[in-house]
């Protein structure tokens, strides 16, 4: 940890009743949040245990790509949670971009859309993204990392992401992630109908043709969050990947 580190660790009722959080661990400067995560939960940090950085040095996305986290420019932290329900690891990703998407709509000027399987995008620019990282024990999930990463103001040298409303505070991004994410990770099991439709009706991909995971045309997601992607040959079921449009 960088020495500068200032550190908010004992639960409070402050903490329990604002955010729904067992314990706050704030960096001002770390590699990447998820690191940190990982090396708490190793060392036995409850469900709930949110870490946040004002800026991460390393910061990454799914397939190792890296994410700028400027100090303040967004908000940046990881959850860690201890699942009851292996399969709704499955569609956490999905879930958690429900959610996010719901609590940060008062917040963005636009509608949140959902780019399978992690991102949330307002006006076809990146607003944010999701990276979910599982440790298993004897074939059974013994903790989650939920990293987030919300631009609250355009990173330098990246002025076609989508961003807050001017004036948004990381406090107040922090009240409404802090219980999504919570609420999120509560949920098991497989999508529901609800969730289904909620996603169909934020989705960035529908009807676009894509070159991957498949070459298609997007139909929409399945229950247990994989991507329909219409081929020359029939639709097809995508589980893992990224979506590149034509």
């Amino acid at each position: 940890m960088a020495s500068d580190d200032v550190r908010v660790t004992a639960p409070s009722p402050l903490l329990v009743s604002q955010l729904g959080l067992a314990r706050l661990d704030y960096h001002v400067r770390v590699t990447t949040t998820m690191d940190v995560a990982h090396a708490l939960a190793e060392e036995g940090a409850p469900a709930g245990t949110l870490v946040l950085a004002s800026s991460q040095a390393a910061g990454r996305g799914r397939s190792g790509k890296s994410w700028t986290s400027e100090p303040d420019a967004g908000l940046w932290c990881t959850l860690i949670e201890r699942p009851r329900d292996a399969r709704a690891l499955e569609v956490l990703a999905l879930r958690v971009g429900l959610h996010l998407a719901d609590a940060l709509a008062p917040l963005v000027d636009g509608a949140v859309q959902l780019k399978w399987p992690n991102d949330l995008y307002v006006h076809d620019r990146k607003l944010g993204g999701i990276l979910i990282e599982v440790r298993w024990r004897d074939a059974r999930p013994e903790w989650v990392a939920i990293g987030v990463g919300i631009n609250r103001v355009v990173p330098l040298g990246y002025p076609d992401v989508a961003h807050v409303r001017p004036g948004t505070s990381r406090d107040m991004l922090l009240t409404v992630v802090a219980p999504a994410l919570r609420a999120a990770a509560s949920t098991d099991g497989v999508l529901t109908a609800r969730e289904c439709e909620a996603w169909a009706a934020r989705d960035l991909a529908v009807g676009r043709r894509v070159l991957s995971p498949a070459q298609g045309t997007v139909q929409g997601i399945t229950s247990d969050g994989a991507i329909v992607i219409l081929t020359g040959t029939g639709p097809i079921a995508c589980h893992s990947g990224s979506l590149i449009f034509t």
